[in-house]
């Protein structure tokens, strides 16, 4: 967190740019990483790279995502709450309200156009990587309550929060 390139809208890639060699390297790069620091997902800029990229991939999913250029519609407005983490901003959780499903329409490696839509936590956790492709952090989304602790130190989270969220956003 400071860093100007994770406040700034990533560059939209070109489809002769997704399908380059170079592309082919960071992607493997930023799964590297990815499994480096068990996330479950990452977008380009966390790398320093402000282009439209992000790899998802959560543990019920049989297949990791590559996403380029994302473009997300809310199919459903009912808001859920996790506590979210980020590679970016270390030792720190916060719990944030997003909606409870959504599409994302998306380049795939091929650069050819593709969908997915998802609901629950998988939701939360494509919202969580892909606001980075839009200069937003979670912690932009907290909605602080009176009396609620909505941001925490890893550690006091671990001891007084963990309980009550099963899933974990990285």
């Amino acid at each position: 967190m400071g860093a100007p390139v994770l406040r700034q809208k990533a560059r939209e890639l070109s489809p002769a740019e997704i399908k380059s060699p170079e592309m082919k390297n960071l992607i493997r790069d930023m799964f590297e990483t990815l499994e480096d620091y068990e996330g479950i997902g990452l977008a380009a800029p966390q790398i320093f790279e402000s282009i439209a990229l992000a790899i998802i991939h959560y543990p019920t999913d049989e297949a990791p995502k590559v996403i380029f250029n994302p473009k997300i519609t809310v199919l459903d407005e009912t808001k859920q709450g996790y506590w979210e983490g980020c590679l970016s901003i270390p030792e720190l959780r916060g719990f944030v309200e997003r909606p409870r499903k959504v599409k994302i329409d998306y380049l795939d490696l091929s650069a050819k156009p593709a969908s997915i839509t998802a609901e629950g936590f998988p939701a939360t956790v494509f919202q969580h990587e892909l606001d980075h492709l839009f200069g937003v952090l979670f912690i932009d989304r907290i909605v602080n309550r009176p009396g609620e602790t909505l941001l925490s130190f890893t550690e006091e989270y671990v001891r007084y929060h963990l309980k009550e969220d099963s899933e974990e956003v990285d």
